[in-house]
């Protein structure tokens, strides 16, 4: 197992690319902390996908646009399994709009979650990884280099993402920190069918343009991340990597 022995926290897990990436490194011998906000139910439940096939994990609910919320977080975490080897920081909203339709609540929605939630998360992470250092995974998004319309202050958050991915890298490397990222293209989510994304003629424009002719699966995400958190991506850091089915 490529995990054996590491302990990871995985940001909005409860549900979606999360979810399957706690599942992944979990099955890779890692202990996982499963976060969540408002999911409960959905956070047990992949807890317990878990522990059904041997392995551990707990949920633990926090706003990681929280800074207090996020320490106890963090602290919970090392009082069930000990020091940090792994974060993934993967908590994110989006959501979609015009220029006449930006206002606070939109732009702050996005922006408190996706960038101030990741650099709230990484600060607390740094206090806790072992002294050998560890891996932090960032969960960006080709719209941050497919600047579609409608999508201003979510590419922001993303674009952002990957700035700040680059710029953690050459900070924390000196302590043995890898920071990289992972950009996902369209995935079949929850959130994509509550969106109503499926079946609309984005979700088939973006399968007609992805060169492996389809929308992916979390399941397609999943293993990147347990690459970029394990040894074997040991002299990888400040990447952005594209996972997408070659839709850019």
């Amino acid at each position: 197992m490529k995990l054996r022995n590491k302990n990871a926290i995985v940001t909005g897990a409860s549900k979606g690319i999360g979810a399957e990436i706690a599942r992944a490194l979990a099955a890779e011998g890692a202990s996982v902390v499963v976060n969540y906000n408002s999911d409960r139910k959905g956070a047990e439940k992949v807890v317990s996908a878990i522990t059904a096939k041997g392995g551990k994990a707990v949920a633990v609910k926090a706003d990681v646009s929280n800074a207090a919320e996020i320490r106890t977080l963090f602290e919970r975490a090392v009082e069930a399994f000990g020091p940090l080897d792994i974060l993934i920081n993967n908590a994110g909203v989006y959501e979609f709009g015009a220029l006449e339709q930006v206002d606070e609540r939109h732009f702050h929605r996005q922006f408190d979650v996706n960038v101030l939630g990741l650099l709230l998360a990484t600060q607390e992470a740094v206090k806790h990884f072992r002294i050998g250092g560890g891996s932090i995974v960032n969960l960006s998004s080709t719209v941050s280099r497919v600047l579609m319309p409608g999508a201003s202050v979510y590419a922001a958050t993303k674009a952002s993402v990957d700035a700040i991915t680059t710029v953690l890298s050459k900070e924390l490397g000196p302590r043995q920190i890898r920071v990289n990222a992972i950009n996902p293209g369209m995935i079949e989510t929850e959130g994509i069918h509550a969106a109503g994304f499926m079946g609309s003629d984005l979700q088939k424009s973006v399968a007609a343009q992805a060169p492996l002719g389809r929308i992916g699966q979390p399941d397609d995400i999943a293993p990147t991340a347990v690459f970029l958190a394990s040894a074997d991506s040991k002299y990888m850091t400040g990447e952005t990597l594209f996972v997408s089915g070659g839709f850019r």
